[in-house]
């Protein structure tokens, strides 16, 4: 696979490597469980969710805990994180950069991300907008780290890969999306300790 931006390199490389091997811990499904269960609760008759950036398939597998009857797809550019989450057996994974265009007969009645459009190149965010919302039949839904104005954040001692900004109100702005529910995630929460975010149900 080619690579258009440093971003994609950097996850689908090395680093991306090393974070899967810090982020895969499996006791925290029940955590993720709750939080899943909270962010979709006025999302009814919800079947079938894809999620951008799946990486091991943690996500989807919280998912599945919350209702065995979904149908989970994921899209995901490192290679061994794609090999872990078919292990999974959830749902379908495909192996993609989110910045370019997936083009997919199916449309699910939920997309999302977690933790994804923080690390994507700021002028290739609208493609990644475009998937969220074209694979969506009705709900999308992001959890990110919120800024009102964009920022850049060092990651790691990494420059240029973690961008914080309002995601969800340029969601809302480029397709006219409706604000179903929102709320904030607390890192000293002892359920949700995956880091400070804010999430965004949105419908079309």
């Amino acid at each position: 696979m080619e690579y258009k931006t440093e971003q994609e390199k950097f996850w689908a490389g090395e680093f991306g490597n090393s974070y899967i091997e810090r982020n895969e811990d499996k006791s925290d499904l029940i955590a993720k469980q709750i939080m899943f269960s909270r962010m979709i609760q006025r999302a009814p008759k919800i079947e079938s969710v894809v999620e951008l950036g799946c990486n091991i398939g943690l996500n989807l597998k919280a998912l599945e805990m919350i209702n065995s009857n979904f149908s989970l797809a994921g899209y995901e550019i490192n290679k061994k994180a794609i090999s872990k989450a078919k292990k999974l057996k959830v749902g379908k994974i495909f192996e993609q950069s989110v910045i370019t265009q997936v083009i997919s007969p199916v449309k699910y009645d939920l997309s999302f991300t977690c933790g994804l459009l923080i690390h994507i190149d700021p002028n290739e965010l609208g493609i990644a907008y475009d998937n969220l919302y074209n694979l969506s039949k009705k709900y999308i839904l992001i959890s990110e780290s919120y800024n009102p104005i964009p920022i850049m954040v060092n990651y790691r001692g990494n420059v240029g890969k973690y961008f914080k900004r309002d995601f969800a109100g340029e969601l809302i702005d480029r397709f006219d999306l409706k604000i179903i529910d929102y709320g904030f995630f607390y890192h000293r929460d002892n359920y949700f300790s995956f880091g400070d975010t804010n999430w965004f149900l949105l419908e079309k």
